[in-house]
């Protein structure tokens, strides 16, 4: 590309030349690419009948009884990782952000032909929870129970794991599991406003209950449910899913009640937070609260919600690098950001979401970030980092790894996922039992049979290995909530690369 500039004052040369820095670095990634295959990989995790549109053909329909033996119907709903469990919590926090992806970057993602297969990602997701809350203080919690369902290998198609299904109720209590379903459906209720709206005042009204029921009756869910322990233990308590639940509810709303419960608690809002996840969720929280700032009738709020302000700043200053002492996210030698040996790359999409939509909230209110002892960062700043982990994770790393899979000629092919690692159903009906799977597709070093597209896995260590092995689950298992905030992102910065170059002044 050749630009020719004559007589052209330096100061609109600079602005020009830091516009060509911001928009041009990373052309090389096909964003709009990444945004499709991050979709299809929805279609790879749903349980349940599916539809006659499934673009995922070597899936088949699976967990056609959830719920039977309980006498409900929990038919539907997502797998969250490799294995088969459905597990309520981190689904409904999958849900939560493709819909916040949806509601601040929907005109990107129609503008890349994929805002009816973001709906249906989030519709799959309601759909359950609408069945899962089967009364104003009941909610189905999960399916399955992970230690039976990780003593086989099997496809979904084949299941011979229990199916029990448990819940929280009144007496076995579970307010962040309650809040964090509330925000998800409160959520989806904005999305589908104006494309359907009896099904968004229907789940605006699960939410309202489910959040009543949560904020009535307190505790943690993994108290209630102690099978779900080991594998998505509620370590931030509750307090997070309330506030966080709350929020939504007024941006869906607009009662002020809701508004209320989250001015008048402050306190419970985090502090040296360095994750967004499906277990903490400040960050989010604080940065959905500043937003409010903008707005003339939040006033009277003003005190308050700089205190969230605060504490929003405090965890982005430290994503860059800017905060004192040891108040920063670690990053790998190649400039990854590195939060915990278990699946990283959860922590890195998160970051990459709330960095790009704080830089978008930045410029459109003409403010600066301000880091500690003084430090002014500017809203690019934060974009152009937000594009260096989104291009770590497409294959602008040390080791040349996409570790989106299906996207680029060099990803993980030996994925920790049952359904992908052995033969399909459609091309093999016949049965494979629970430890068949074990001995003859689990510890084969060949490529999977079945791409995963659009999975993020794990990803490298604090130096940036990575060690591409069926085996090696905490580097190569994927998460519906990896990948899910990266639909936002991978929107976002896909119009920025076809944004039009000013040819005049």
């Amino acid at each position: 590309m050749v630009i020719i500039i004559f007589h052209i004052k330096s100061h609109y040369l600079c602005f020009f030349l830091s516009l060509f820095a911001v928009f041009t670095f990373a052309r090389a990634f096909n964003y709009s690419e990444a945004l499709t295959k991050s979709l299809l990989y929805f279609e790879a995790q749903r349980s349940g009948r599916l539809p006659y549109n499934q673009r995922v053909s070597w899936r088949q329909h699976s967990g056609l009884t959830d719920g039977l033996e309980q006498g409900v119907d929990l038919v539907g709903g997502y797998y969250d990782a490799g294995d088969h469990v459905k597990f309520g919590l981190p689904m409904a926090f999958t849900v939560t952000m493709l819909s916040w992806s949806v509601i601040e970057y929907g005109e990107q993602i129609a503008g890349a032909g994929e805002f009816e297969h973001a709906l249906e990602a989030i519709k799959w997701g309601t759909d359950y929870f609408i069945k899962a809350h089967t009364s104003p203080n009941v909610l189905w919690a999960e399916v399955g129970d992970g230690d039976t369902d990780h003593y086989c290998w099997q496809r979904p198609e084949d299941m011979t794991t229990s199916r029990h299904a448990y819940k929280i109720d009144e007496n076995n209590p579970g307010s962040d599991l309650a809040g964090e379903t509330a925000a998800a459906m409160a959520a989806a209720s904005i999305v589908f406003r104006k494309t359907n709206p009896h099904y968004s005042h229907l789940l605006l009204h699960h939410a309202q209950q489910l959040f009543e029921f949560g904020d009535k009756y307190r505790g943690k869910y993994d108290e209630s449910v102690g099978v779900v322990k080991r594998y998505y233990a509620s370590v931030s308590g509750y307090m997070d899913e309330l506030l966080w639940g709350a929020l939504w509810l007024y941006k869906a709303t607009d009662n002020e009640d809701y508004l209320k419960y989250v001015i008048t608690q402050p306190h419970f809002s985090g502090w040296s937070i360095t994750e967004f996840s499906w277990d903490v969720k400040y960050a989010g929280l604080q940065i959905m609260a500043i937003k409010l700032l903008t707005q003339d009738k939040h006033g009277k709020h003003k005190q308050i919600l700089e205190q969230y302000q605060s504490k929003a700043e405090h965890y982005i200053c430290g994503c860059l690098n800017k905060n004192n002492g040891n108040n920063n996210v670690h990053q790998t030698p190649g400039g990854l950001l590195y939060v915990r040996q278990w699946n990283n790359m959860q922590y890195v999409s998160s970051s990459a979401f709330l960095l790009t939509i704080y830089s978008d909230f930045l410029q459109n209110s003409n403010q600066k970030l301000m880091c500690q002892d003084g430090v002014i960062v500017p809203h690019e700043k934060l974009l152009n980092f937000a594009r260096s982990q989104v291009d770590y994770i497409l294959g602008s790393n040390p080791l040349n790894m996409s570790y989106l899979v299906g996207y680029g000629p060099n990803y993980p092919v030996r994925v920790h996922h049952r359904g992908a690692s052995i033969v399909s159903y459609k091309e093999n009906k016949g049965f494979i039992g629970c430890t068949q799977g074990y001995d003859n597709w689990y510890g084969r070093t060949e490529p999977n049979l079945n791409v995963l597209i659009g999975a993020l896995v794990g990803g490298p260590d604090n130096e940036d290995n990575f060690r591409d092995e069926r085996g090696n689950y905490m580097q190569t298992e994927a998460c519906t909530y990896n990948t899910a905030p990266l639909v936002g992102v991978f929107a976002r910065l896909n119009q920025l690369d076809n944004l039009p170059l000013i040819s005049s002044y």
